[in-house]
Parts: C-alpha cells; structure tokens; sequence
C-alpha cells in the first residue's frame, strides 16, 4: 500500500470486464479517479474517445505522464494532478465527462459519492466503480429480495443517499488477490445508472428536508423510528406511509421517507 492508502488493480481482466460494464462507446468522455499505475486507462483508452484522468500522488502522475505521452499528445487523454475532492469541489470550468469509471480508495468512498451524485455540473449519466465489497452490499440494499442481497437487507443512510440520485447494482465481484499489495478485503464493481427523473422533484419534497429527516431517523439506529421522529411530531404519519410503529429506520424504503418527508412538510405548514 502507498503512502496514499493505494491498493493496484493487476488483473487486465478485471480492467476490461469494469470498462464493459459501465456500456463505454467511442463517443464518451470518462472520468477515472487515482489512474494509479495505469492498467484501467489502457482499457478505456482503447474504447472510448477520452479520458480524463485526475492523480493526485506526483510520482505516479509522472510515470503516467511517461506511460501515456502519445495519448497525451493526441489529447485522447487528459491527465490531471490534483486531490479528486478538490478537482470536484473547486474546478471552475471543469473538463465534460458522462461516464465515471475508476478503482476508489476505500476511505474516500462516501465523500467521492456524494459530490459525484449531488452535484449540478457534474451530469455522469453511468458509473462503474471498484468499491469494497461490504460497503458495495450496504448501497445495493433493498427492502425486498435481491440478487446479491438477503430477503429483507436493511437499509442505511449511505444506500438512501445514493438511491435517490442512481439505480445501483452490483456487477461483480472482485477477490483481493487481483491487487498489488494485496488488501485485506475483497472487492466488488458497482454500477450507478443516474435517474431519468430527479427524485425529489417528481415527488414534490424538499431535498434538504428529506435528508434531514432521513439523518434524524437514524440518529439512534437501535431505536423505534417512532422515537427518533417524536420531535418532528412525525408519528401520525407513519401510518398514512405504510410503516409500521415498531419500524426502524432501516427498515423503510425510498418511497417510505418520500412520503413522510412529503407529509412532515404539509404538517409544518399547516401548523404555522
């Protein structure tokens, strides 16, 4: 592992298998996140018409800068040193991608996510992304059966974050002896397929309302939701949103906190 928390991808396969999953054509401009030593660019150079490529270790941005001169050079690739929270927060004109594909550092899961879905100018219309592979299960979860997941998952604020923004799946797993230093856990390739409709506008909620009901929800996971939401004067809507009164907050689906986030807001207004 590299000073920067970096585990390679060394398995081409794995690099070609993740490009074909996110559905790349030669038209598309792709974002990859921490290129590393190079072997996913190879793949999605040899599909698609660009790459941006964003780095932010300054010794594996020269020995790509060295690997891929010709790419370069053709501007079918653009490299770019800088932290990729940075280059997503504060990049003023930054360049145009529809399609992110990219191995995450694990402890950059959540915040990578969040500015890759919330986000106004960044538009990505499909993701392919090499998370670890308990976190890809959490986001994948639903309240009913799943391919990869139980009967009943249980859901968190992360899986509710990035449902509202993406349909999400897992395409496939990956053992952790596909990298160099081998990590202690495996992996799994997650696909993100933006919304058609935005979420809370085709459901008449506001976005931080939601979101902040969702967070007090599940402020004490261990508790009844009822008793979460005791101070929002929430409990008369869980009926009217088919939760039952001895619900947790994982137990609910999109629909579920769409409704109450809907109803809490009347509910406010009304008493006002």
């Amino acid at each position: 592992m590299t000073r920067l928390g970096q585990n390679f991808l060394k398995s081409k396969n794995v690099a070609k298998r993740m490009a074909d999953e996110a559905g790349i054509q030669k038209n598309d401009a792709v974002l990859e996140i921490g290129p590393g030593q190079g072997i996913l660019t190879e793949e999605l150079l040899k599909k698609c018409g660009k790459v941006i490529a964003v780095e932010k270790d300054p010794e594996l941005y020269e020995f790509l800068k060295q690997k891929f001169s010709t790419e370069e050079k053709s501007k079918r690739l653009a490299l770019i040193r800088a932290d990729i929270r940075d280059f997503l927060k504060n990049s003023v004109r930054p360049p145009r991608f529809n399609k992110v594909v990219a191995n995450i550092p694990y402890y950059l899961t959540g915040q990578l996510l969040r500015l890759l879905l919330s986000q106004t100018k960044f538009r990505s219309e499909k993701m392919a992304l090499m998370l670890q592979k308990e976190v890809a299960q959490r986001i994948v979860a639903q309240t009913a059966q799943t391919k990869f997941g139980s009967k009943k998952d249980k859901m968190s604020i992360l899986a509710i974050s990035v449902q509202v923004f993406a349909k999400t799946r897992i395409a496939f797993y990956v053992p952790r002896g596909n990298f160099r230093p081998e990590p202690k856990v495996d992996s799994a390739v997650i696909v993100l397929e933006r919304h058609k409709k935005d979420f809370f506008r085709s459901r008449g909620i506001n976005q931080k309302h939601f979101f902040g009901l969702v967070k007090t929800g599940f402020s004490h996971p261990r508790k009844l939701l009822k008793s979460n939401l005791q101070q929002m004067s929430d409990i008369g809507c869980l009926t009217k949103c088919g939760v039952s009164e001895k619900a947790r907050a994982e137990d609910l689906s999109l629909e579920n906190w769409a409704c109450l986030a809907r109803l809490s807001t009347l509910k406010r207004t009304r008493t006002k």
